[in-house]
């Protein structure tokens, strides 16, 4: 089938690598490139990258809506539009211009987290089960009527990390099968229950921020849920300390005093918090254990 794919992230550029070895990909839509990291080097999106090594052709509009992106698509005459994580709302006149329509992969058992951070949101919410949707595209956010799903539990050593590449792999083997329904004219649609929608918006560097009144929980969720951006962390003397990975321990103490040093273990609420992974501003990763020691801190004392 003759196909455009719209992605932007590395969770789209998986999905497009493996439906451009099944399916003509005649044409790549992403986000502009974008500054990244304190020196702002301006860096193309993982989709361009994996687009331009398959030979693909790419476009980058800022806009949808202007007319300019539209005139691609109508150029391409594509069959389907394939949507990944794109970032952008398609207007009316793209989703009626192939064919076959516009089907989306969205990482959530729709109707539960429409919006931008689907896995995220699960994570932070202490969800036990996820999974993807390939869903025809409308006007609304994340709306359309439902093609299929494929769903996973989700464990206590799951963080974004393990579920972006789980997405990834759930995410093309649907969407092949759901190509090859439409093909052969059996996808079916189930219209999704409005009254069952949750959301999951837009990430924010505030929500990196906890305090060890915090639950236990919650904190571990938290870590889990933002370690590839913004990264959760706490203040300690003024610095912010980032946590890259924890677990929740059976110890019990007073909100902020460690009840271990090996591993580093700090009461919570209702519980504990081992910090395993931690990166003190201004330097570089380590387990926890090593802070504790580097910073001399023992059994007793508060991290507030």
């Amino acid at each position: 089938m003759r196909i455009v794919f719209m992605g932007t992230p590395q969770l789209a550029a998986t999905i497009l690598e493996h439906i451009a070895a099944k399916h003509e990909v005649c044409g790549v839509f992403c986000q502009p490139d974008k500054p990244v990291g304190r020196k702002a080097v301006v860096t193309p999106p993982q989709v361009k990258i994996v687009a331009e090594r398959l030979g693909i052709p790419v476009f980058q509009p800022a806009k949808m809506r202007d007319g300019e992106a539209l005139d691609i698509v109508k150029k391409l005459a594509p069959e389907l539009i394939v949507v990944v994580a794109y970032g952008k709302i398609l207007p009316k006149e793209i989703l009626d211009e192939p064919a076959y329509g516009c089907v989306n992969i969205h990482a959530s058992l729709l109707p539960k987290y429409r919006g931008a951070s689907p896995l995220q949101h699960a994570l932070l919410n202490g969800e036990t089960v996820t999974g993807v949707t390939a869903m025809y595209m409308d006007e609304g956010l994340d709306t359309g009527d439902i093609i299929a799903q494929r769903e996973w539990r989700i464990t206590d050593a799951d963080d974004a990390n393990a579920m972006y590449e789980r997405a990834a792999e759930e995410g093309f083997g649907l969407l092949l099968d759901v190509i090859g329904d439409i093909e052969d004219g059996g996808a079916t649609r189930t219209p999704q229950n409005a009254a069952e929608a949750s959301f999951a918006p837009p990430l924010t560097k505030d929500m990196g921020l906890f305090s060890f009144s915090d639950d236990a929980s919650e904190i571990v969720n938290k870590v889990r849920g933002l370690c590839r951006w913004p990264v959760a962390y706490f203040m300690l003397d003024g610095k912010k300390i980032k946590v890259h990975r924890a677990a929740k321990s059976a110890k019990t103490g007073a909100p902020g005093a460690i009840v271990s040093t090996d591993p580093l273990t700090v009461a919570a609420g209702n519980g504990a918090v081992e910090l395993l992974s931690v990166t003190p501003e201004g330097k570089k990763n380590m387990p926890g254990k090593d802070f504790c020691a580097g910073k001399r801190l023992k059994i007793g004392d508060r991290v507030l």
